[in-house]
């Protein structure tokens, strides 16, 4: 079967000194976030020429490489699609976006949304309605979440701020500390861009955000800058 002949490609790439540590990188212990999570021990780079080797197969193969234990093929599969989205017309797009959103139960660690929301949930959505992004936001999976604000990577790239703005009032006060840097990290970078419009959100909402949150909304601010928003009185 395909998905195991791209498993067995992606083994050749397999490095022990890797295979012992991403486990704990990407914390795979009881009542960690990543619990059970499985690693063949391939570093990105690798698992991306694979991805690109491969982008052609269909729907069906990359859903079995979703359903795999392995976190690399999981990986695989978003790549694949990233790479395939970005030469295909709107119609493909459209299919492509459809998928991934049937597929986000199994896009279940921070690194496979970050390497493909904004490449295609974000890249989807620049000129439709933004209305799967609340959804997601709204979703009690913590993955679906982190896609809703981490696909706003490209909006904000494009100087479109709203969405991260509204977002970030919804999940102002999430309690995992990966949402708070997911959502810190957006505003972050939209303050490079529009740093007035961060100051007002600050100024409105900082008291009140998590520390994790604002720590990283505020990175690129003077230290002055920074003392004053870290105040809580």
């Amino acid at each position: 079967m395909k998905w195991k002949e791209i498993q067995k490609e992606l083994e050749t790439y397999i490095d022990p000194v890797k295979r012992e540590y991403l486990p704990n990188f990407f914390k795979t212990g009881k009542g960690q976030y990543g619990e059970g999570d499985k690693f063949l021990g391939v570093v990105v780079p690798n698992t991306r020429i694979v991805a690109k080797r491969h982008k052609d197969e269909p729907f069906e193969v990359m859903a079995q490489l979703m359903q795999s234990e392995w976190h690399e093929c999981r990986l695989c599969a978003l790549l694949m699609m990233v790479e395939r989205f970005k030469k295909s017309g709107e119609k493909q797009r459209k299919e492509i976006y459809d998928f991934y959103l049937s597929q986000t139960a199994r896009i279940n660690n921070w690194d496979l949304v970050d390497l493909s929301a904004p490449y295609i949930v974000g890249e989807y959505l620049k000129d439709k309605s933004r209305d799967d992004l609340y959804r997601l936001a709204g979703s009690s999976l913590l993955w679906d979440q982190r896609i809703a604000v981490v696909a706003t990577a490209t909006l904000i790239r494009n100087n479109d701020f709203i969405d991260i703005i509204r977002l970030s009032e919804l999940l102002l006060n999430h309690k995992h500390d990966l949402m708070q840097k997911a959502v810190g990290w957006m505003l972050r970078e939209m303050g490079k861009r529009d740093k007035d419009l961060l100051v007002q959100f600050l100024d409105k909402h900082a008291k009140v955000m998590p520390r994790t949150m604002l720590r990283y909304s505020i990175e690129k601010m003077t230290d002055e800058e920074r003392a004053y928003y870290m105040k809580r009185d």
